[in-house]
């Protein structure tokens, strides 16, 4: 009987419980993210139901009492904020197969759409849903029937896009072929503000727009405004096309150095290194792989 080779483990077998002040963060957490509406949400889930995933750590290689902060700044920052002193956490070890980038939590909205209807199936009250997302009852039934009246192409584009609630209400003005160009036009602009969507549908030609509904105009917009809007809208597209031949290119060999860096963030032993010796790198290197899923 041939004998089995052991299995190296991705992270220490038990989790351990470290003080914060023993943990180094690779960045700080800017004031403008500790303001956004995805920070209250996590810091309401954890006053609610706790850290669900604990912190990722490596030991330092000089000093065993310190440890570098892989994964987890906003919950550290949320912790620390709270007055809290200590956090378990797990303790990452050299295993190459371990891919710490996966882990960057960055829910879109029709994603969390689908993690409410997930939740709700599960018997998940719509309350305890409202207070650990830190929204009110009506925001989840929004976010619940998100798509309602958005044609599965449309949401099939913009489903890992940050793109506000109330965008899609301008969109469910749309026919879905009109719903579609619009998705396709938000992307290429990188664009996904209900402004935005707004002028998408004041740019529409009424036969793009659903029956019965009647045209969302901002104040002021005379009759001409909004002619020149609609050609404007499709001179933008036939130079997008145009724009997108060579663009493509750029595009590719941007895609192509992205996607090395997130094969390096791949290798744990990398990512331990630079972790140890070189944490502004890996952390300039961790918001390129944040970029690259944002896309």
């Amino acid at each position: 009987m041939k004998s089995r080779l052991p299995v190296k483990l991705g992270f220490e077998e038990t989790s351990v419980r470290l003080p914060i002040s023993a943990i180094l963060p690779l960045h700080e957490v800017p004031e403008r993210v500790r303001k956004s509406v995805k920070y209250g949400q996590i810091a309401a889930s954890i006053a609610e139901v706790g850290i669900i995933e604990p912190p990722v750590v490596a030991r330092d290689a000089t000093d065993r009492e310190k440890y570098h902060l892989l994964d987890g700044h906003l919950r550290i920052a949320i912790m620390q904020q709270r007055g809290e002193t200590e956090v378990v956490c797990l303790v990452a070890t050299d295993d190459e197969a371990f891919t710490y980038n996966h882990r960057i939590s960055r829910i879109a909205i029709i994603q969390e759409h689908k993690m409410i209807l997930n939740a709700v199936k599960k018997g998940v009250s719509e309350e305890r849903l409202a207070r650990a997302l830190n929204v009110n009852i009506s925001n989840i039934r929004m976010k619940r029937n998100l798509l309602v009246g958005i044609c599965p192409e449309a949401a099939e584009l913009l489903r890992d896009k940050h793109v506000p609630l109330n965008a899609f209400t301008e969109l469910r003005y749309m026919k879905p072929m009109r719903q579609i160009a619009a998705a396709q036009l938000m992307i290429a602009m990188n664009r996904y503000s209900t402004n935005y969507a707004k002028s998408l549908v004041a740019a529409s030609a009424d036969h793009e727009l659903v029956e019965g509904r009647k045209r969302r105009r901002k104040p002021g917009l005379t009759e001409e405004q909004i002619s020149l809007m609609q050609k404007e809208s499709e001179n933008l597209d036939r130079e997008f096309r145009v724009i997108e031949q060579s663009y493509s290119a750029d595009h590719l060999d941007l895609v192509l150095a992205a996607g090395y860096v997130a094969s390096l963030l791949s290798n744990a032993r990398v990512v331990r290194h630079l972790a140890q010796h070189h944490a502004h790198i890996l952390g300039e290197f961790q918001k390129i792989a944040e970029l690259q899923q944002a896309a």
